[in-house]
C-alpha cells in the first residue's frame, strides 16, 4: 500500500495567534509553500461528526478572507453534487454562492 503525506506548520505569536502557516505535500511536490489561511474538515464515522481546524494569519486581509470563503463555498457545492448527484441541492447551493458573491461586491472570472 501506498502512503502519502500531507502536512502543516503553524508559527504563533506570543498569544498563540498564527503568524505564519504554511504546508506540504509529498505526491504534489510542494513543500513549505506559505498560506493566509487554512480550512481543514475531516468526518469522524462513529460519533458522524465534522471535526474542524480553522486558521488564518492576523495579516489576513478581510477582502481576502471573503474571497477564500467564497471559493471554498463553491468548490463545496461542486464536491456536494459529485458526491450525491444530488441537482436540486447543488443548484440553491450555487444560488446562495452567487447571493454571497453579489452581497460581498466580489468580481467573478
Amino acid at each position: 500500500m501506498k502512503k502519502t503525506q500531507i502536512s502543516f506548520n503553524v508559527e504563533l505569536d506570543e498569544n498563540k495567534i498564527p503568524e505564519k502557516i504554511s504546508w506540504s505535500a509529498t505526491d504534489g511536490g510542494i513543500k513549505n509553500k506559505e498560506s493566509k489561511a487554512v480550512f481543514l474538515s475531516v468526518w469522524d464515522h462513529e460519533p458522524q461528526e465534522t471535526l474542524k481546524i480553522d486558521l488564518w494569519t492576523k495579516d489576513m486581509p478581510v477582502d481576502q478572507m471573503n474571497i477564500f470563503f467564497h471559493q471554498t463555498l463553491v468548490s463545496m457545492s461542486d464536491t456536494y453534487f459529485r458526491s450525491t448527484n444530488n441537482e436540486k441541492m447543488t443548484d440553491s447551493f450555487k444560488q446562495f454562492c452567487d447571493y454571497f458573491a453579489e452581497k460581498l461586491n466580489i468580481k467573478l472570472s
